[in-house]
């Protein structure tokens, strides 16, 4: 007699890696919607003080210059 074990994610898979980014204006919207999920995470770098930073691996001069990279190189 033979046994089967099914064995189920406990989580969602993530997206495949290398999984084509959606085409038209839902591809614009879901870009946008990154590039403004990173301006928002940048920002809050400049909300944490010196010990969270160094909590996180960062100093203050790495969470500064990264807060104030432009736009166009998150796209």
């Amino acid at each position: 007699m033979h046994t089967v074990d099914v064995v189920q994610p406990t989580q969602p898979c993530a997206e495949p890696q290398g999984a084509l980014p959606p085409s038209g204006m839902a591809g614009a919207i879901a870009r946008w919607q990154q590039v403004h999920q990173r301006l928002r995470t940048r920002r809050a770098l400049l909300r944490l003080n010196d010990a969270q930073l160094a909590d996180i691996g960062l100093t203050r001069a790495e969470a500064n210059r990264e807060a104030q990279r432009p736009f166009w190189t998150l796209l």
